[in-house]
């Protein structure tokens, strides 16, 4: 591990996530993300003044579910604590591997949500619903942002996740496969 990135409810980077956890702050507060007001529970852990306009422009964001938009955020802090130079590394041996329990269920619910209410006007969706909401779409953003053309894909194992991302990225650079691996 050469790199550390996050982006979560107690923080918007590494080092206040950490801060945060170590002073016991809570991540939880009320729903904002959709409204719960039919719902029970009223409260979640929510990432919080998330600004994307710090890793895309407006239009590119468009194309990209919130979920791969924190991912972006993420990988671009562990890149660069990292201290890898990518120029110097052959790209065709650095990979992407990055999981999600599901991907982008925002887009899945305003792309149905939208075709409930418009069913008149038939069949119609926005021609990057299916590129935004696949769960392995974050390892594809954040490989063309980087140029890097090693293995790349995702990997969707439930609360497992982010430990199969790390033992898949391991065997790929213990069998030769890759010489690094953003996870």
């Amino acid at each position: 591990v050469t790199g550390l990135g996050s982006v979560t409810p107690l923080g918007n980077d590494v080092e206040t996530t950490w801060k945060n956890a170590l002073a016991g702050v809570s991540g939880a507060g009320p729903i904002t993300q959709f409204d719960a007001s039919k719902f029970k529970t009223q409260f979640a852990c929510e990432v919080k003044d998330f600004d994307f306009s710090k890793y895309l422009d407006r239009k590119e964001a468009r194309k990209c579910d919130r979920y791969t938009l924190l991912a972006i955020a993420s990988s671009e802090e562990a890149i660069a604590d990292s201290n890898l130079e990518f120029d110097k590394l052959n790209r065709d041996r650095i990979g992407v591997i990055f999981s999600a329990g599901i991907g982008g269920i925002k887009t899945f619910e305003d792309e149905v949500g939208y075709y409930a209410t418009h069913e008149e006007m038939g069949p119609k969706f926005n021609p990057f619903f299916i590129p935004k909401m696949i769960s392995d779409i974050a390892a594809g953003h954040i490989s063309i942002r980087h140029g890097l053309r090693g293995p790349n894909f995702g990997t969707v194992s439930a609360c497992a996740s982010s430990t199969h991302s790390a033992i898949t990225a391991f065997d790929q650079i213990r069998l030769g496969k890759a010489d690094a691996i953003v996870v």
